[in-house]
């Protein structure tokens, strides 16, 4: 397989784990708004909001090696 081909097998990868990644997000935070909205603020809630920030930042890594991927294929 030619390196190009690999790179893009690579960023396709991450791009796919970036939609995931989103998604989580999404339905973690609007389940944790409505447990908030309901008053059921307990140990669920912070272990959530916990798991939350963590996908946060790992979309930081994620978006910082789709862009490394991206400018090795512009570089071939």
């Amino acid at each position: 397989m030619a390196k190009i081909d690999e790179i893009k097998e690579i960023l396709n990868t991450l791009r796919l784990f970036f939609s995931i990644a989103i998604g989580l997000i999404v339905v973690l935070t609007g389940l944790l708004i409505r447990k908030e909205e309901i008053g059921s603020v307990d140990l669920y809630f912070y272990i959530g909001s916990f798991i939350d920030f963590i996908l946060m930042i790992g979309l930081i890594f994620l978006i910082k090696s789709i862009k490394k991927n991206t400018k090795i294929i512009k570089d071939l």
